[in-house]
């Protein structure tokens, strides 16, 4: 009993790392924060970037940004409220520096999609020891407990999206890079569920690593 009850903990530990692995959202790589930086006062008002060619998840996702960092009680304006699309494939620098310096923004925190990695996992099986109640007499126990039923295993298709961050203040001109990560996504099925869970994480190691 002590030897079947040790097997079906082994199985529903193999259950739950199998379960945990499919079910994984974002996770940090890196981040890097510029030696030379000195936070100085709070961010007066913060532009939330994403650069995609999907307008629809681009303003969701700084929409995303934008409502997080509001939170923190930033004033945080998502990029489609105040940048147009640009029609051609060269975006239109003046016209950006001129929204930045008349909508007063003294940072930037800007997103990009530079990898997505589909890939194909094998899960290998396991085998499975009936529960318990069967116990309760010996030929229900014997009769169940005799074939140990073999799950066989499978493969699962999984896809990996990995994004670059990058945190600029615009007070220097040109615009200081003073903090920038690599983050991953893995399985991004539910699109509004990945870009919560991404901008929690951003937001996150950004007060982390002291720039907020």
């Amino acid at each position: 009993m002590h030897r079947l009850t040790h097997r079906t903990i082994t199985i529903l530990i193999l259950f739950f790392t199998v379960t945990s692995a499919s079910g994984k959202s974002s996770k940090l790589v890196f981040s890097w924060k510029n030696p030379a930086y000195v936070a100085s006062n709070k961010f007066h008002r913060v532009l939330a970037l994403g650069m995609s060619d999907n307008t629809v998840i681009r303003a969701d996702f700084e929409d995303a940004l934008a409502a997080q960092l509001a939170e923190l009680g930033m004033d945080a304006i998502p990029g489609n409220v105040i940048l147009l699309r640009p029609e051609g494939a060269q975006p239109d620098l003046q016209y950006i520096r001129t929204q930045i310096r008349d909508n007063e923004i003294d940072a930037v925190i800007v997103s990009r999609l530079i990898k997505v990695e589909n890939t194909t996992r094998y899960v290998p099986g396991a085998a499975y020891v009936p529960p318990f109640p069967y116990y309760g007499s010996f030929y229900g126990y014997y009769g169940t407990v005799y074939p140990v039923v073999y799950s066989p295993g499978y493969l699962t298709k999984e896809k990996k999206v990995r994004i670059e961050t990058n945190f600029y203040v615009t007070s220097s001109g040109e615009g200081e890079l003073i903090w920038t990560c690599i983050t991953e996504t893995f399985n991004p099925n539910d699109v509004d569920k990945a870009i919560k869970r991404l901008v929690e994480l951003l937001v996150k190691q950004i007060r982390t690593d002291g720039v907020l």
